[in-house]
C-alpha cells in the first residue's frame, strides 16, 4: 500500500510540474531558478534545505539548478574597479569561479543563495560571491534588478538571523524582489541530514518555494506580454 501512494504522489507531482511548463509555453515565459550552496560541505544540511525550496519550483515546471560551491575557487572582490571601466557584465579577476557563477546569476530568473552559519554569519566563499557580484551588477547597469531572490541558512544554534540579514543585503542593494515564508528561511541542525528533523524548517523552506513560484510567474507575466507587443 504504501508502494501505491508513493508512486501516486510522484505521479502527482510530475503531472504539476508538466502543467507548469505548459502553462509557460502559453505564456511565452521559460523561467530558471539557479541555487548556489555556499557550505564546504557538500550535500549537507544547507544542500537538503535548499533542495526542498527547488523541488516546489520544480513542480510549477520552473527549471532548476544547484551550483555546489564546496571546493571551489573564488576569491574576494579586489576593489579593482575593472568591471566599471569594461562593463562587460563580468569581474575583472580571472581563473576561479567568479564569472562561471555571475554568468549563472546573470541567465537565472531568481538566485537562491544558501549559505552555514559561520561565527554568526554566511561562509566565505559566499561572502566573495556576493561582493563581487553585486559590483558587477552596479557596474553594468543593473544587472539582478527585478529578478527574484531568496535566502536559506543552516545553523547549528544561534547566529542563524545575522546570516539570514547578510544575505538578503545583497538582494535589496541589487534592486531584487524578496518573497516571503512562513517564518524566517533557516533550518536547524550540525550532522549532516539532522535538519530532516526540523519540521519547521522544511515546511518553511517548502512555503518559500510555493511563494517563489507565485512571484515568478506575477514577474514574468508582464514581460510576455510586453515581448508579445513588440513582435
Amino acid at each position: 500500500m504504501a508502494a501505491k501512494v508513493q508512486n501516486g504522489e510522484f505521479g502527482n507531482a510530475r503531472s504539476l510540474r508538466e502543467r507548469g511548463r505548459e502553462e509557460q509555453s502559453m505564456n511565452g515565459t521559460h523561467l530558471k531558478v539557479v541555487a548556489f550552496n555556499g557550505s564546504a560541505r557538500k550535500g549537507g544540511n544547507t544542500a537538503i534545505l535548499l533542495r526542498y525550496v527547488l523541488k516546489e519550483l520544480e513542480k510549477e515546471g520552473i527549471e532548476t539548478e544547484l551550483v555546489e560551491m564546496s571546493g571551489a575557487k573564488i576569491h574576494g572582490c579586489l576593489s579593482c574597479h575593472e568591471c566599471s571601466k569594461r562593463k562587460d557584465r563580468r569581474c575583472g579577476q580571472k581563473g576561479d569561479m567568479g564569472n562561471v557563477y555571475i554568468e549563472k546569476m546573470e541567465q537565472a530568473d531568481g538566485i537562491l543563495l544558501g549559505s552555514p552559519t559561520y561565527v554568526a554569519d554566511v561562509s566565505t566563499e559566499m561572502k566573495a560571491l556576493m561582493d563581487r557580484a553585486c559590483l558587477v551588477s552596479k557596474a553594468n547597469g543593473g544587472m539582478f534588478r527585478r529578478k527574484v531572490g531568496a535566502a536559506v541558512v543552516a545553523v547549528r544554534r544561534a547566529g542563524a538571523i545575522h546570516a539570514f540579514d547578510a544575505l538578503n543585503h545583497f538582494f535589496l542593494i541589487s534592486e531584487m524582489i524578496v518573497p516571503g515564508s512562513s517564518y524566517w528561511n533557516i533550518g536547524v541542525g550540525l550532522a549532516p541530514g539532522d535538519v530532516e528533523r526540523d519540521l519547521e524548517g522544511i515546511q518553511t523552506m517548502k512555503t518559500l518555494g510555493q511563494n517563489m513560484a507565485w512571484l515568478l510567474k506575477k514577474v514574468a507575466s508582464p514581460r510576455a506580454s510586453e515581448l508579445a507587443a513588440a513582435d
